[in-house]
């Protein structure tokens, strides 16, 4: 299940794909691990990896709708194979990922908008080498898009003046264009438009982080804005702000994905080759468990983030499901990416601080992706809202299967306003618990039974829905059930070994236990509610020989597996010549 950069083996239907992926790998693989090292010490700016992009119209050929490709083949908005870009950039490193990132939440508005000739010179652009950002969010209002300060002010001729500032803008400094978020005074219109940073009146402050990106704090000084830069208004406008993050937080996800990968090889090979007290490190039982937990919780995360792939591609007016998986993708993965850097860091300690070790950025970087694109309390209290529809009003739909089809999501680009989200219903989760019968299964099953009923006997009271922490660790529960139910349902896609996926429920009552815990010790939890978590609170069934399996087969044989070329290409080549 984990990406190995040497043994890419995800399958594509056009040569395009592969070669997209490969060449992205040997980009970084030549580039080398000192040389990515030092330029995040040093904050370079990844003019490189850049040039890079543009020579292979990677991004273009990654972010442009068919429409505007101008005749160009394999071109298209694809996210099964997104996915797998986004993954192998967090691999290598997030600040390659981050340029990719904001480039796709720019060209959000402007693929959503109906203004054809931006669209049309978004995909020059995007073939020029160009990157995109997206200017909505503010220093005083962070994504409160309610409280946007930037205004457009109406001209008698017609036109508009855009003054305010923006901040957090990824790319603020190099974009080819910012599709910018705000209000036309004088009226309770949001807008969206599209800037030049080149322009004069366009200045880019600074920036405001301390890292190889530029994540700028920019102003608009009188920027002079017709109609033709006008990407949409009024609702439209709110709507393409929603729905740009709805299908761009799901990347958060993959890039924490990719970053545990390769902090998992690095790992598991510092560890297996020492020795302390006359044992190798890895003989340890406890360290032996930190692993298991670290390679069920990220095989977990990406079982889940592929099946969540597979729900926003087949997404539709009638089925909006993946507004519940997506953004458990930014938030439930992210979160279980911080679990398993710690489960690592725990192992190999001091060795995690080294500067040459990848594993130092992952440890650094892996606390951003929860606090991106809403933070978790945002997202859990969107994730919330589903909670009674999930539970007690489930739908019928056909079954949704793989999704890896050549074709473009262009759903993404036309998912209609974002309201009317009590609507939305999810297909029955107690059928696909019913199809598996392990012990830890079993025992969830068990735990999602008590969780049900106080929902419905022991509903939360008007106090506790205004405490918000009572409130986040009831969705942590939730999560857990809508988690574990997509796993399940990709364990058969994947042919997951039954211990495998036993070991994963592990994991997974262990954790809903500690929820349990927490909900349990609150002020304001009633006796009726406590008697129910007390039961909430199981322990799993314990199977040395199932452990000791996942072990040796999935977790110990993953040593040597894979390890970065340490120095350039060009580095490699002088020193075989001066050998030979």
């Amino acid at each position: 299940m984990l990406l190995n950069p040497h043994k890419l083996n995800r399958r594509y239907h056009d040569e395009t794909s592969t070669q997209i992926m490969r060449k992205t790998v040997e980009f970084f693989e030549n580039k080398g691990r000192r040389r990515i090292k030092e330029d995040d010490h040093e904050r370079v700016w990844y003019a490189d990896f850049l040039e890079f992009i543009g020579r292979e119209q990677i991004f273009a050929k990654l972010m442009t709708p068919p429409a505007y490709a101008d005749g160009a083949e394999d071109v298209r908005w694809d996210s099964w194979r997104n996915c797998e870009f986004n993954e192998i950039l967090g691999f290598y490193g997030l600040a390659y990922w981050y340029t990719w990132q904001v480039s796709m939440l720019g060209l959000g508005p402007i693929w959503i908008s109906s203004n054809e000739a931006v669209k049309r010179k978004a995909a020059q652009f995007l073939r020029e080498g160009n990157i995109f950002a997206f200017g909505l969010s503010e220093q005083e209002h962070g994504a409160d898009i309610y409280s946007s300060e930037m205004r457009l002010f109406p001209q008698p001729d017609g036109t508009y003046l855009a003054r305010g500032r923006k901040y957090y803008i990824g790319n603020g400094n190099k974009a080819g264009l910012v599709s910018t978020f705000g209000k036309i005074d004088g009226t309770d219109d949001y807008v969206f438009f599209v800037v030049d940073p080149k322009n004069e009146k366009y200045e880019c402050v600074k920036n405001v982080c301390n890292s190889q990106n530029y994540v700028a704090e920019f102003a608009l000084h009188d920027y002079l804005i017709t109609d033709g830069e006008i990407l949409s208004r009024g609702r439209e406008a709110w709507d393409a702000s929603l729905n740009t993050i709805n299908f761009c937080k799901f990347n958060l996800g993959w890039a924490s994905i990719g970053m545990c990968t390769h902090a998992f090889y690095e790992a598991i090979d510092h560890a297996g080759e020492r020795r302390l007290f006359d044992s190798y490190v890895t003989d340890f039982p406890h360290i032996r468990q930190l692993f298991v937990d670290a390679y069920v919780r990220l095989v977990s995360m990406k079982l889940f983030a592929l099946r969540a792939a597979d729900y926003m591609r087949a997404a539709s007016p009638e089925d909006r499901r993946y507004l519940l998986y997506n953004p458990m993708v930014k938030m439930k993965v992210t979160t279980q990416g911080e679990a398993v850097i710690d489960h690592l860091w725990d192992v190999i300690a001091a060795k995690g601080f080294e500067k040459d070790m990848y594993f130092e950025m992952a440890a650094r970087d892996i606390r951003a992706l929860p606090k991106l694109e809403g933070t978790v309390h945002v997202n859990m209290a969107l994730i919330i809202k589903f909670r009674g529809n999930y539970f007690f009003k489930p739908g019928h739909f056909p079954t949704i299967d793989q999704r890896k089809e050549s074709v473009s999501d262009e759903f993404l680009f036309d998912q209609g306003p974002t309201k009317g989200l009590g609507k939305i219903r999810f297909h029955d989760y107690r059928a696909t618990y019913a199809s598996v019968s392990l012990p830890n299964a079993n025992i969830f099953k068990r735990q999602i039974r008590y969780l049900k009923t106080m929902l419905a006997v022991a509903r939360p009271s008007k106090e506790q829905a205004k405490d918000i922490d009572f409130l986040l660790n009831l969705g942590e529960l939730f999560t857990l059930v809508v988690y574990g139910q997509l796993i399940i349902e990709n364990a058969k896609i994947y042919a997951i070994d039954d211990d495998l996926l036993d070991q994963i429920f592990d994991v997974i009552v262990r954790d809903f236990s500690r929820y349990a815990l927490q909900l349990y010790g609150k002020s304001v939890t009633t006796k009726r509610q406590q008697l129910l978590l007390r039961r909430m609170i199981k322990r799993p069934v314990v199977n040395n020989a199932r452990f000791d399996k996942i072990w040796s087969e999935y977790v110990s044989t993953l040593q040597g597996a894979y390890k970065m070329n340490e120095e350039p290409a060009a580095n490699r080549e002088e020193s075989v010549a001066g050998v030979a």
